[in-house]
């Protein structure tokens, strides 16, 4: 069965798509801890010069480039004495702080082999979620490339912290590519592409094409990296994300990356979907983390979800979380199933008191200002857009 499905995706492999790549104009790379660091924890020269030897070939061409780079933290144990990556955040983000600087120092030195230079931009969770910080990024970073400059970019791990973290640089690469409108996303790692099993056992079959979730039916996604805190999940998940803004994305190994953007059948192309979101959904679909949850009942879910409707007090049986008005929340159906996320239009505090009542009998109540909406549907996105085609009931 397993070479049966191999044998289908290999049939589907659509050239043109990789073709892409090839003629993108703007391009995200992104680079993975494992591609450019020793066992020991320390920056490999030689691998930061193979990578950078490509991208300058591809800037010589005329193409805008950003690198979404890890490694900070593994460029910090080596400096820092440490012999594994560490667990605690306040030491991951001392070595953050030491690693940083050497692997901007490197990357400036290369490039600069080839007249090109670098500026680093670090951001947050934080910066995606709000929207100031989120036009700021982009401003900037569009106004970088217009200048001629390779934006190196990383997560700013020396004062992130767990809430307001990316997790990893995969899922930063996918919404960077969509803040900047990208042409093509490059996820470059250890692994060569995506296999329908473990590569290290004997018969597990690259996957040279995603067209869509149907093709990645009963594919095992186990972790890999050495260094870094991604896996092939994350990269699906970043994938998943840019492909759902229209961004065509190809993953492989940094060793493969010059066939990559050649537009080259290595690794796996994944096939953008036609949709094009606007900023502000993908922004609160992927670069928000809800502040607090609103249980709604039924007749609420299928307003929101089938129906697109705005969501009204009357629909919601529970809430939960301290939160201020514009904060995004995460929308649960009966059966505690996150079915969506918007941006709330009252304080926590404020949302009790209006439970199970009319907006009518609210604004003859309690002012003119309670005739609203919980939260407009122009500001809420479905999590999970299968649900759409599901009836309410068995959400």
């Amino acid at each position: 069965m397993r070479q049966q499905v191999s044998e289908r995706r290999v049939r589907s492999v659509d050239i043109a798509g990789r073709e892409r790549v090839a003629a993108a104009s703007r391009l995200v790379v992104k680079v993975g801890s494992s591609s450019l660091t020793t066992p020991q924890g320390t920056i490999d020269v030689d691998r930061v010069d193979a990578l950078v030897d490509v991208l300058a070939a591809r800037a010589g061409n005329g193409t805008q480039l950003v690198l979404v780079s890890s490694g900070a933290i593994a460029a910090g144990l080596g400096p820092l004495g440490l012999t594994a990556r560490p667990r605690d955040l306040a030491t991951q983000q001392a070595a953050a702080s030491v690693g940083q600087g050497v692997l901007v120092a490197r990357y400036t030195s290369s490039f600069a082999r080839y007249g090109l230079r670098v500026g680093q931009v670090l951001l947050t969770a934080d910066d995606m979620m709000r929207r100031a910080h989120h036009r700021n990024a982009q401003r900037t970073l569009v106004r970088l490339l217009e200048l001629g400059i390779v934006p190196v970019v990383n997560e700013n791990d020396t004062v992130a912290t767990d809430e307001i973290r990316f997790g990893d640089n995969d899922r930063l690469a996918a919404l960077v590519a969509h803040l900047i409108h990208a042409d093509a996303l490059v996820l470059l790692s250890d692994v060569d592409a995506l296999y329908d099993g473990d590569p290290r056992v004997p018969g597990a079959q690259r996957i040279p094409q995603v067209n869509g979730p149907a093709d990645l039916e009963g594919v095992e996604l186990g972790r890999s990296g050495r260094v870094g805190t991604g896996g092939m999940i994350t990269k699906v998940e970043a994938a998943r994300i840019a492909t759902g803004a229209g961004v065509p994305v190809v993953l492989t190994s940094a060793a493969h990356a010059a066939q990559a953007l050649a537009g080259r059948d290595v690794g796996t192309y994944f096939q953008p979907e036609g949709r094009h979101p606007g900023t502000r959904l993908l922004w609160l679909a992927h670069a928000t983390t809800g502040r607090g949850r609103l249980h709604l009942d039924a007749g609420a879910v299928e307003a929101v979800v089938m129906r697109r409707k705005s969501l009204l007090p009357a629909g919601v049986t529970l809430v939960e979380g301290d939160f201020t008005a514009g904060d995004p929340v995460d929308l649960y159906s009966p059966h505690g199933t996150p079915v969506a996320r918007g941006l709330v239009n009252f304080d926590a505090a404020e949302i009790p008191e209006l439970l199970g009542r009319s907006t009518r009998e609210l604004a003859a109540n309690l002012g003119p200002e309670y005739e609203r909406e919980l939260i407009h549907r122009d500001d809420i996105v479905i999590l999970d857009p299968t649900i759409e085609s599901r009836s309410a009931r068995h959400v």
